[in-house]
């Protein structure tokens, strides 16, 4: 009897060594860590991950953008009803993955593209050949609309293909991407409700969704104000209030602390040039007749620069700081590299903010066919690298990126892949990866936290 017990003790120890050597070999098959490039970051999670390599093996990138970019903006539509499924513990996780948000890094965000499974249509993907002012010029130029999937309005080829800004795992890929960027703010390019560009179509209720998915991974929303029909001091207060009082309360509401002590939201306003000094003062000084000073909707107003003189005509204006936008060095005053040390200059002396704007390059011929002497090559990153060392050379209080997704005028940080079709070849990121902008944004932005430490000393 004693002998049985004895066998049937050295049998259980022997299972209970095999359960243990069984438990550490499946451990070493668990993926170290989730690749950026990772459809939505699902190789975090073992249990995705047979799910996640079925998606790669039948659309990788490359085959994405040589094939029908309806089926994959379908299949990223199945991968975002799946994640919403998701346990709340996969986006906290994934989060953690990610670098951490610089929100000193703004950059320019555009949520206008459509297609014909979420839209009915393509948006902005078709964008028309701009005619030159000079019909003479003009008659040298083809003329037309673009035709996607294959022949779009851009240089380059996105990784999502022509994807619409409604779909709600597009929104999510660009949440990923930019917070690996780790950028912090997003300016998201905004009309008020009902309006749009000539060639888009409303989209100011996406905000909401926007606002959602950015306070998932932490990032925060500022308001970049498009020059709007008949835009002027009354109906920017009213727009302001509408802004702060729908949003104002979402935690993802980007607030600037000023050196102040005062905490402000902050609204960049594009081609703030264009309205008359004296108009913008009647909203952003504290006499002006619809002064939105020391009101609850006050804020940091930052206007567009693009000629020398317009730094006097912002500080009579009102405004708080300014920005230069373009990504093209050299085309205009505020975008030239060498302007921004006497730009921060003054702006010091007269207590504004200097914004300057950094990109990967320019190029914007697919809409502007004419314009190829504004091209600024991308020289495999070195462009985008010299911007940032001349930024950096100011010690600006914030960096702005122009932009995450402006695919018409090419300065797209976004992922982007080779495609060539029988009309045209894309321009790419080779011999990098799709991600390598990101990347680059990712090493200046950690770049500036430790010089912005020494400046402080």
């Amino acid at each position: 009897m004693a002998r049985f017990h004895r066998r049937t003790c050295i049998i259980f120890l022997l299972f209970i060594l095999f359960i243990c050597s069984m438990m550490m070999a499946l451990k070493t098959l668990r993926p170290d860590r989730a690749g950026f490039g990772d459809p939505f970051g699902l190789g975090l999670l073992p249990e995705l991950q047979q799910r996640t390599t079925l998606f790669e093996n039948k659309r990788s990138p490359l085959n994405v953008a040589n094939g029908d970019s309806v089926t994959y903006t379908n299949n990223l539509h199945n991968i975002a009803v799946n994640s919403l499924k998701t346990p709340m513990a996969f986006v906290r996780r994934l989060e953690e993955e990610l670098p951490s948000p610089n929100y000193n890094f703004h950059v320019f965000y555009y949520s206008w593209y459509g297609n014909p499974v979420f839209d009915g249509k393509y948006i902005h993907w078709n964008h028309p050949l701009l005619p030159h002012w000079d019909s003479k010029i003009a008659n040298n130029y083809p003329k037309g609309r673009h035709s996607p999937p294959d022949d779009i309005a851009s240089s380059f080829y996105p990784e999502l293909g022509t994807y619409s800004s409604k779909d709600p795992s597009v929104i999510e890929a660009h949440m990923q991407q930019m917070r690996s960027a780790s950028v912090g703010v997003i300016a998201l390019s905004w009309y008020p409700p009902g309006m749009a560009d000539e060639n888009g179509e409303p989209a100011e209720g996406l905000v909401p969704i926007i606002l959602d998915n950015a306070h998932k991974y932490n990032l925060k929303v500022a308001f970049h104000i498009e020059p709007y029909k008949d835009r002027d001091d009354r109906n920017m207060y009213n727009n302001i209030k509408y802004i702060v009082d729908k949003y104002g309360s979402h935690p993802a509401f980007y607030r600037h602390k000023t050196s102040t002590g005062r905490t402000l939201p902050m609204f960049y306003v594009y081609d703030s040039y264009v309205t008359i000094p004296e108009v913008w003062a009647n909203l952003l000084t504290v006499s002006g007749s619809q002064s939105i000073r020391n009101t609850r909707y006050d804020g940091l107003f930052i206007a567009l620069l693009v000629e020398e003189k317009h730094k006097h005509e912002i500080h009579r204006s009102g405004f708080d700081g300014i920005y230069t936008y373009f990504a093209t060095n050299g085309f205009s005053y505020g975008s030239s590299h060498h302007n921004w040390p006497s730009l921060k200059a003054f702006c010091d002396s007269n207590n504004l903010m200097f914004i300057p704007s950094v990109g990967p390059g320019y190029i914007d011929t697919s809409i502007r066919p004419w314009n190829n002497h504004n091209t600024r090559n991308r020289v495999n990153g070195k462009y985008y690298e010299t911007a940032f060392s001349a930024a950096l050379l100011v010690r600006p209080e914030i960096i702005s990126i122009t932009s995450f997704n402006e695919w018409h005028e090419g300065t797209q940080i976004e992922k982007a892949v080779p495609k060539r079709t029988g009309q045209v070849t894309y321009l790419n990121y080779k011999p990098h990866k799709p991600n390598m902008y990101l990347e680059l944004t990712h090493k200046w932005s950690e770049k500036y936290s430790k010089e912005k430490e020494q400046w402080l000393m």
